[in-house]
């Protein structure tokens, strides 16, 4: 390839198939006298005439017949591998793999499962947990697109997808279980369930107050531990969305969190190397259509 002049393709496939200098030149936008010197310039490369003058015009030689041959090949693969690449989801097969917590999963799991499936009935998808190896697994394009309560770190892609407040769930008989809401004295007062997988928008925002609350129990998923409150004096804290998740499954109460903790963001991540893939942007758009339904003005964070 390194000997190989790529800009003598098209005069080569066009004096091949019009046999006649003025006619190739015509086709590919070039003068004359352009098309004969890419002609002879052709013949030192491979060796051959090529095209041979006759009395009805020029001819091929049998080297030539074997080009365009092959040409008719490889001018194809060409076309496709320089084309612009396009995504159909009604036709294609595409693998999505996407990873999300509990709550993500349980709130918006089957709607966005429907509405792929919907769009692209030839698709795979497979939802993985949310664990300290997501990232990993972005690198390694294992997993195309993470759903989480925080913004994505340095050098990966994100678009905002919906904004959510807090809210504190306590056992029926907890002493807070009578108020409407909770203020942050009284929140650190108590014990609390934390999750697995991290809740650090709400220790941040605790840590700016130099305030700590004190977690007694840690649990791998949401829905444990609005389980393990009953029977407890234990404190939950989760997104006010997930709340319908566990409302009337168990004897609990949610009060409106204090509102120093503020509003925790959540974001759709993946890795900047699939940014134009098409499929991928149409994945992005039916999650931000489904999981982001409720943002008016979704915004895209590299």
């Amino acid at each position: 390839m390194e000997r190989v002049d790529l800009n003598l393709l098209p005069p080569l496939v066009a004096l091949l198939e019009e046999r006649h200098v003025s006619r190739a030149a015509d086709r590919v936008a070039i003068s004359q006298p352009a098309m004969s010197r890419a002609l002879q310039r052709l013949r030192r490369h491979f060796g051959d005439e090529l095209l041979v003058r006759g009395p009805d015009g020029y001819s091929l030689t049998p080297r030539a017949q074997r080009l365009r041959a092959q040409l008719a090949t490889v001018v194809t693969e060409l076309d496709q591998l320089f084309a612009a690449e396009t995504f159909d989801p009604a036709t294609a097969a595409p693998s999505f793999r996407l990873a999300a917590s509990d709550y993500t999963a349980s709130a918006f799991g089957p709607e966005l499962i429907r509405r792929i499936l919907t769009g692209s009935p030839n698709a795979t998808v497979s939802c993985e947990p949310l664990d300290a190896r997501v990232f990993d697994r972005l690198d390694a394009g294992t997993t195309d697109l993470v759903i989480r309560g925080r913004a994505a770190p340095d050098g990966y892609s994100s678009r905002h997808l919906f904004t959510d407040r807090f809210v504190c769930v306590v056992a029926a008989d907890h002493p807070l279980a009578v108020r409407a809401s909770v203020s942050l004295a009284q929140y650190l007062r108590w014990p609390h369930v934390s999750i697995d997988l991290g809740q650090p928008s709400l220790d941040q925002a605790l840590e700016a107050r130099d305030a700590r609350r004190r977690v007694a129990v840690v649990v791998p998923y949401h829905v444990v531990g609005a389980a393990v409150l009953p029977g407890t004096q234990l404190v939950l804290t989760v997104p006010a969305r997930q709340v319908e998740q566990f409302a009337g499954s168990e004897p609990v109460r949610v009060l409106g969190a204090p509102r120093e903790l503020g509003d925790v963001q959540f974001y759709a991540v993946w890795h900047p190397r699939v940014d134009e893939d098409p499929s991928h942007r149409w994945l992005r758009q039916v999650v931000g259509t489904v999981v982001g339904s409720t943002q008016r003005s979704p915004k895209r964070r590299k």
